[in-house]
């Protein structure tokens, strides 16, 4: 499970790898570098229940948290797209990567193929936060992943809550959501302009029923994009995104909805009130209603 220390890894300072790696961070590329080791060491501390016998890193940059990996992982393997990171990391862990220990692809992570991993643990790009979780989530797999702040919150928001929205019920379809600490600005050079999260998630199958995961996210999506409406008028008005053929025959269907999950006046919710289940439920009246004529 590579929980025992692997010795000579864990230790490197991270100015020091900074400087040996050569390469300035450029904001404007979202590069921002975790350089407080105690939030380094930290973060997987918050993975002691993971199973580490082979982490994927998505953009090692400089090799901070590479290094901390190393030192608790059987395997790691990083995935970096800048050439010159992806050829310091092979320098700076030589031994490892020749002993089978680390690999580096050198690719974007949106598209390369990836291994078969047991774990993912990550400082992310947060311009490909949103993309890259939601390409790894329906993998099942447990993650630590670093994000802007407000991104974090929204993920792991619960319904009736401001943090509430698509993201919160899309990423907790597939994992339970956890924000395990608030990262200050500080933590990084040069210092990002908002704080940070680390989210830790953890897979599991959804308390409710989904027939067609693509129909129920795309119901989702299209809920709220009109959050401010209610229920009726934002299944009426988002036929286009959701995949409707008639979203008046749905509206119909809830007016007396035939199931416990689904409260009497569901049409008059605003969509930050509707749990996952209650969508899930809606997107089943929904599928029988109004797709293909019902």
């Amino acid at each position: 499970m590579g929980r025992s220390p692997h010795e000579g890894h864990g230790t490197r300072n991270p100015d020091a790898l900074i400087r040996r790696a050569g390469v300035r961070a450029d904001p404007n590329r979202d590069q921002h570098f975790l350089v407080d080791d105690r939030v380094v060491d930290r973060i997987p501390e918050y993975g002691t229940e993971m199973d580490f016998s082979h982490v994927l890193e998505i953009g090692g940059g400089p090799g901070v948290l590479t290094d901390r990996l190393l030192a608790v992982a059987d395997r790691v393997t990083v995935v970096e797209r800048d050439r010159k990171f992806a050829d310091f990391l092979r320098r700076e862990f030589a031994d490892d990567c020749e002993d089978g220990r680390l690999t580096v692809v050198e690719g974007d992570a949106l598209n390369v193929e990836l291994p078969d991993f047991t774990a993912c643990v990550a400082n992310l790009p947060y311009g490909i936060s949103s993309e890259i979780t939601f390409r790894l989530l329906p993998l099942g797999k447990p993650m630590l992943l670093m994000f802007q702040q407000e991104f974090a919150e929204r993920m792991a928001g619960e319904a009736g809550t401001d943090d509430y929205g698509r993201l919160s019920v899309t990423a907790q379809h597939y994992a339970d959501v956890e924000v395990v600490e608030i990262v200050p600005r500080e933590a990084f050079s040069p210092a990002p302009e908002v704080s940070s999260a680390i989210v830790r998630t953890t897979p599991r199958n959804p308390d409710y029923e989904v027939d067609d995961e693509e129909f129920f996210l795309d119901f989702v999506k299209a809920v709220f994009t009109q959050r401010r409406k209610t229920i009726r008028n934002a299944i009426r008005n988002t036929v286009h995104i959701s995949g409707l053929d008639d979203g008046d025959a749905v509206v119909d269907a809830l007016e007396n909805p035939d199931t416990d999950v689904l409260p009497e006046d569901i049409l008059r919710k605003r969509a930050g009130n509707v749990t996952p289940a209650q969508f899930a439920a809606m997107t089943r009246v929904a599928d029988e209603y109004g797709r293909g004529g019902g």
